[in-house]
């Protein structure tokens, strides 16, 4: 079965609530729509509640079992803006309270501080904002997971077939927020990607930490960056009580294709069965996902944030309403306890 619909099942039994902080958006208006006839939980849709109507009559959408928030017109309002202030004080960049309100009335501020205070199970944001503006509120409100050092992103990619990865679901990242990443910086990332990808999976995490060789000799900077990036997530793997396996410096081709592996000599369990795909930049991960996703025939759901304390996505304005349904069950997912997910 493919990994929405498997992972929609589980939230037909464990429903969550999902905030979506532009919920005047056609796409919005869909996905939600999908959410509650389902059965999978709660959609909160924020924003004029008069737009999202007529938006909503002219879709011929239902908004029964939909919650509608306008953040100026919320009783949250006010300690909302409170609660904002003094969080960026307590960060040494004080603001006015007038501007802590004026802050509020932005939907997606709104939205993070919903999912801060467990008013909201996951956040979906992004379909109408460049991803700098979607992605300042979960920096700037929601805590980083207790084993993580860095807020990145992944995509999770899908295909009909089941020839690779994960049942033919492979994890990219990070493809959204770290152009550069140092060694440190890609151990993070691999980790709390592997972490994602166990709870949704239920599988051991097998990482390719990917670069243009395969386990060479070469002293070119990026690939002793992979070599040395690859070293240091194994040991933070450990630190986090998280069990995966981890190969490194390799190619995509080995990392994905068994006979390529074979042919060059590398053994183990990650050779030719990747499902977590590590890239040594931002540039190669988000060219590579939007390559597979467009050439390939394959499903793309994300933005997934990784790093964060709370399930938040930051999807693309140029998401379909499938896409935003993928990303709303994914975040969801992440939100019920894995031993409800899989009984373990």
């Amino acid at each position: 079965m493919p990994i929405i619909p498997k992972l929609a099942a589980k939230l037909q039994r464990h429903p969550k609530r999902v905030v979506f902080a532009e919920g005047n958006d056609p796409r919005i208006l869909q996905a939600a729509r999908q959410w509650v006839t389902r059965r999978m939980g709660a959609p909160i849709l924020l924003g004029d509640r008069t737009l999202i109507k007529n938006s909503a009559m002219r879709l011929d959408i239902n908004l029964q079992g939909m919650r509608i928030i306008d953040p100026a017109q919320s009783e949250e309002f006010e300690p909302f803006a409170l609660q904002f202030a003094e969080l960026r004080r307590s960060r040494d960049k004080e603001i006015s309270l007038d501007e802590a309100r004026d802050t509020m009335r932005d939907t997606s501020y709104f939205a993070t501080m919903m999912l801060a205070n467990a008013q909201a199970d996951c956040l979906v944001g992004g379909a109408t904002r460049v991803a700098s503006s979607a992605l300042r509120p979960l920096f700037q409100i929601i805590p980083k997971h207790e084993h993580a050092q860095n807020v990145a992103s992944l995509m999770i990619i899908a295909f009909d077939e089941h020839k690779v990865g994960s049942d033919g679901t492979l994890f990219f990242a990070d493809c959204g927020v770290i152009p550069e990443p140092t060694a440190e910086q890609l151990a993070d990332i691999a980790v709390s990607t592997a972490q994602i990808a166990y709870h949704i999976t239920n599988e051991t995490p097998r990482i390719a930490m990917l670069s243009w060789a395969t386990h060479s000799d070469a002293s070119h900077p990026s690939i002793v960056r992979v070599r040395r990036a690859t070293q240091l997530a194994r040991v933070k793997a450990i630190e986090a009580g998280l069990t995966v396996e981890i190969e490194g410096e390799i190619q995509a081709d080995a990392a994905l294709d068994a006979l390529t592996a074979q042919t060059k000599k590398i053994g183990g369990p990650v050779a030719g069965r990747a499902n977590v795909l590590i890239f040594p930049d931002l540039a190669s991960g988000n060219i590579a996902f939007k390559l597979v996703n467009i050439l390939g025939g394959s499903y793309a759901y994300g933005q997934i944030l990784t790093g964060l304390s709370r399930p938040a996505a930051e999807i693309s304005r140029g998401s379909s309403a499938h896409d935003v349904y993928g990303a709303a069950v994914i975040v969801g997912c992440q939100a019920i306890d894995h031993k409800l997910l899989y009984g373990t």
